[in-house]
C-alpha cells in the first residue's frame, strides 16, 4: 500500500497560492499595474511614422485656428447668411436624428433579436451609405424621390408633396447618411446586453413590445444617446447628398458646409468663422463620448 500524500503546509505556500490566485512575482504585479501596457520608449521606426501622422492629422487643424479672424469672428457669425446657415443646420441636423431614432432603433433591435433569411445581406445595405460616396447618395434620392423618380412621382401625384430642393429634402438627406451610425451603435449595444431579461419580462405576462419598451429601452439607452450624437454630428457636416439632393438655396436649403463651400469663393473669412464652429461642434462630440470610446489608464 503506498504512502499517503503529505498535506500541504499553508505556512509553506507563496501568499497568491493560499488566496487561490496564479502566483505572481514582481514582474507580473507591475504589468498589472500597468494595465497590460508595455513599459520603456517606443521603437525608433514606430514613433517616426507615429508623429508624421499626428502632425498630418493636426496640422490642419491647427491652421484652421491660427489663420482665424478671431477679432472679426463675431461679426461674421452675426451675418444674416451665417446665422440662416447655422439656424437651418442645428434644425435640420435635429430633425433628421429624430426620423433615425424612429426608424433606426426599430431596425436595431430586428437586426439583433430575430433570426430571418438574408439578415446578413439586410445589415450590409444599412451599412452602405457608410461607404457611398454622399454625391451617389443624393443622386440616388433623386431618383427614388425626386419628382420623377419611383417613388417621388406618386408623392407628387397622389399627395402634392415634393422633396427635391425644399428644408424637407435637406432632412431626409441627412437622415439617409446619418441613420447607419445610429443603427451600429444600437444594434451593438443590444447584442451586448442580455436578452434574458427580457424573456423573463414575458414569463411574467408582458408582451414583447412592452418587454422592449419597460426593459429593453432603459438597458440600451446610453448606446441609443451615443449612437444619436454620432448621427446628429454626422448629420449636420453632411454636404455631397444635401446639395445633389436638396440644392444650395439660402435661407432654405444652404446648410454650414455648403455655406462653407459658397463663402470660400468671395468671402474666406466667412468661410473660416463656420469651419470653426463646425469644428467646435466636433470636439464637443468627441469629448461627449470619450468616456464610451477611450478605456481610463
Amino acid at each position: 500500500m503506498s504512502d499517503p500524500v503529505p498535506a500541504l503546509d499553508k505556512s509553506d505556500a507563496p501568499a497568491d497560492t493560499l488566496t487561490g490566485g496564479p502566483r505572481r512575482g514582481r514582474a507580473g504585479k507591475r504589468a498589472g499595474s500597468a494595465g497590460g501596457r508595455l513599459r520603456g520608449g517606443a521603437p525608433l521606426p514606430l514613433l517616426l511614422p507615429a508623429l508624421v501622422g499626428l502632425t498630418f492629422l493636426l496640422l490642419p487643424l491647427l491652421a484652421l485656428i491660427v489663420r482665424a479672424p478671431w477679432r472679426s469672428l463675431p461679426d461674421q457669425l452675426a451675418k444674416p447668411e451665417v446665422w440662416q446657415a447655422l439656424q437651418l443646420s442645428l434644425f435640420s441636423a435635429t430633425a433628421a436624428t429624430a426620423v433615425s431614432l424612429v426608424l433606426g432603433v426599430p431596425l436595431a433591435w430586428v437586426l439583433a433579436r430575430t433570426d430571418f433569411p438574408g439578415r446578413g445581406l439586410v445589415r450590409a445595405l444599412v451599412t452602405l451609405p457608410l461607404v457611398l460616396p454622399p454625391v451617389v447618395g443624393g443622386v440616388a434620392l433623386l431618383l427614388a424621390l425626386g419628382r420623377n423618380g419611383v417613388v417621388g412621382k406618386l408623392l407628387d401625384s397622389w399627395f402634392g408633396i415634393t422633396l427635391p430642393f425644399t428644408t424637407a429634402g435637406v432632412v431626409v438627406a441627412e437622415a439617409f447618411v446619418a441613420m447607419p451610425f445610429l443603427v451600429i451603435s444600437v444594434e451593438g449595444t443590444l447584442r451586448a446586453a442580455d436578452p434574458r431579461y427580457e424573456e423573463a419580462a414575458m414569463t411574467l405576462g408582458a408582451s414583447r413590445f412592452t418587454a422592449f419598451r419597460r426593459v429593453t429601452l432603459p438597458l440600451i439607452a446610453p448606446g441609443i444617446a451615443a449612437g444619436a450624437v454620432l448621427a446628429w454630428a454626422r448629420a449636420l457636416g453632411e454636404f455631397g447628398a444635401t446639395i445633389t439632393f436638396a440644392g444650395n438655396f439660402p435661407g432654405r436649403t444652404q446648410t454650414m458646409p455648403l455655406a462653407v463651400y459658397l463663402a470660400l469663393q468671395s468671402d474666406p473669412d466667412a468661410a473660416i468663422a463656420l469651419s470653426l464652429v463646425l469644428l467646435a461642434v466636433s470636439i464637443a462630440v468627441l469629448a461627449g463620448l470619450r468616456d464610451r470610446w477611450i478605456t481610463a489608464s
